[in-house]
């Protein structure tokens, strides 16, 4: 009984430890998500959002047997086999590529010209669109998560548990991660440009083009100190000043 009860508490922690790491990329998109929205509306948009995405992980995992089929070839080109799960790695990389390059034009060119009450106006708007965006980008998200969480173990309690834990912790995060990219705009520009890069790495995958994250978290968490430094820096020579 102490080795199973051990065995399950280890599972629970590594689940929701990979569930969370696996989510970094999910949590800034929902952070920028919800950017535009007005303040009290955003913690209703991400509550909601992530609600919906831990009601789709739990639906995908009493349905796994069907969740593994889509991973079945559709049709071949040469070689090569396409399933369901390429065109959804492909609709949401050209997603998250269209979506993020958008929000950067509009940062460095358009929106030095929207007025507040714009900018209001839009948001009001974009409610229903950011939720409906947070629950999208999750269901694509999940595919991989949920296989390497079921590779792992057949516990589906523990699953379901780690996925719950993990949920809170990213309602938290993007909470804060949120907070930071509105106060420190040149760190949101790093965040578009991540979430630019994640739906090259969605777009390639579909095609069977394999790039590795390593490398791209590597890369933001170097730009990230990097800028850090160059906001405090800025920040000393406005109290020397």
């Amino acid at each position: 009984m102490d080795i199973l009860t051990y065995d399950i508490f280890f599972s629970l922690i590594t689940l929701t430890f990979l569930e969370i790491v696996l989510g970094i990329d999910n949590l800034i998109f929902i952070a920028l998500a919800v950017g535009k929205l007005p303040a009290k509306d955003r913690r209703i948009a991400r509550t909601v959002g992530l609600a919906l995405a831990l009601v789709i992980r739990i639906l995908m995992l009493l349905t796994l047997s069907w969740v593994m089929s889509l991973t079945d070839p559709l049709f071949y080109l040469g070689d090569v086999g396409f399933s369901f799960k390429n065109f959804l790695l492909i609709f949401g990389g050209l997603f998250l590529i269209a979506k993020s390059g958008l929000e950067i034009f509009n940062d460095v060119y358009l929106g030095l010209h929207s007025t507040k009450e714009e900018k209001k106006m839009d948001a009001a708007k974009n409610m229903t669109a950011a939720i409906l965006q947070i629950s999208l980008i999750d269901f694509i998200f999940s595919f991989d998560s949920i296989i390497t969480a079921v590779g792992m173990t057949n516990n589906i309690p523990v699953i379901v548990t780690a996925i719950v834990i993990a949920m809170g912790v990213m309602l938290v995060a993007s909470e804060k991660i949120g907070y930071f990219l509105q106060t420190y705009p040149s760190l949101k520009i790093v965040a578009l440009a991540f979430i630019f890069m994640i739906g090259v790495i969605l777009l390639s995958d579909g095609f069977h083009f394999e790039i590795s994250k390593g490398y791209l978290y590597f890369s933001l968490f170097f730009t990230v100190v990097v800028e850090s430094l160059n906001i405090v820096a800025r920040k000393l020579r406005k109290q020397n000043d």
